[in-house]
């Protein structure tokens, strides 16, 4: 027989850094578990999901401006400003159309985007469940789960306001008023400093919206601990992509054709992104060692087969005796029952 093969190279790297092993079995999980199709189905939902929005936000904006006409004033003289000859008159009709439907926008708007979002909250829901469990959960009927997705929804909802309130709170704009408040001279060097606070913060911020994500949206109880481990990692991950991003749409609203498409691609990319580092961070949670799924399952032991050889020993005398006897009032009896009568 010849010489079993040498271990390869990867194999080599799981066996001496545990590190790499857990990301090659989270990598392992996530393909096994469809989640780059997950991730390209919450790209579809959540662009789905933008223009519903966006109808709604031009419904809120068309109330205020109604109860505000020194605002819209302000805002009509700035758009013929700006814009002029027969661009700036559709421009001010097109508003002012929006402003008298408001009411109907924001109803078909809204009731689209709870649409939208009850699709997209059930998708992301299942994509994470997948990377959680390696068998289907019976579902508890649909009711059910429209009402659970619907509540999920509103608190996903709520969290993401929370997120970016603090995010807000967190940006060097109000850090630069606070300094300029408390009558501090502007160096370069506090630039950088809340810069870097600023990325701090959103870092923060992004790890409670993740874990959130990770740790309650699945449809069963999981480890919060991991969760939270993994909603770290997809928040550093998060910011990173943020950052590049940022260069990304400075390099492309340069040019005509970049301002044209470079947004809306732009978009997709960020929500695909986003989508696949929320589910592989979920199935690196769900193959930590701390997590009883991912443990091996031990072999059974050994079995072990003792055959049990019991001696027959017969009949006792006594047994002998009675057997006989009752065999000999059988006979009688029988003999008794077909004799025929002469």
């Amino acid at each position: 027989m010849g010489e079993p093969g040498k271990p390869g190279l990867l194999d080599r790297l799981r066996t001496r850094y545990q590190w790499f092993d857990h990301l090659m079995r989270a990598h392992g999980r996530f393909g096994d578990r469809n989640g780059g199709f997950f991730a390209a189905g919450l790209t579809y939902y959540t662009i789905f999901a933008l223009f519903p929005l966006l109808m709604v936000g031009f419904a809120v904006f068309g109330f205020v401006l109604a109860e505000r006409p020194q605002l819209l004033g302000t805002i009509d003289d700035h758009i013929r400003s700006q814009v002029t000859g027969p661009l700036g008159d559709q421009l001010l009709d097109l508003m002012n159309s929006a402003i008298d439907a408001r009411t109907s926008v924001g109803i078909i708007g809204l009731a689209a985007a709870t649409w939208g979002g009850l699709g997209w909250i059930s998708h992301l829901r299942q994509a994470l469940t997948e990377m959680w469990w390696e068998q289907r959960l019976e579902s508890p009927g649909f009711v059910h789960n429209k009402l659970s997705d619907l509540l999920a929804l509103l608190g996903t909802f709520a969290v993401t306001m929370a997120t970016i309130g603090l995010t807000t709170l967190g940006h060097a704009a109000p850090l630069a008023a606070v300094l300029k408040w408390l009558g501090m001279p502007k160096l370069s060097v506090f630039d950088w400093l809340f810069w870097l606070i600023s990325i701090v913060i959103s870092t923060v911020v992004s790890w409670l919206l993740f874990t959130w994500m990770i740790a309650r949206l699945p449809r069963g109880k999981v480890s919060f601990v991991d969760s939270a481990r993994a909603g770290l990692v997809a928040a550093i991950g998060f910011e990173l992509f943020k950052q590049v991003g940022s260069v990304y749409l400075k390099v492309v609203l340069r040019s005509p054709a970049g301002a044209t498409f470079g947004p809306v691609l732009g978009l997709m990319v960020f929500a695909y992104i986003t989508a696949y580092l929320v589910l592989f961070c979920t199935a690196w949670a769900a193959t930590a060692s701390t997590d009883p799924r991912a443990r091996p399952v031990e072999p059974p032991p050994p079995a072990i087969i003792a055959p049990r050889v019991q001696r027959d020993e017969g009949l006792s005398a006594r047994q002998a005796v009675t057997a006989m006897a009752m065999g000999a009032v059988g006979a009688l009896t029988f003999s008794r029952l077909t004799r025929r009568p002469r």
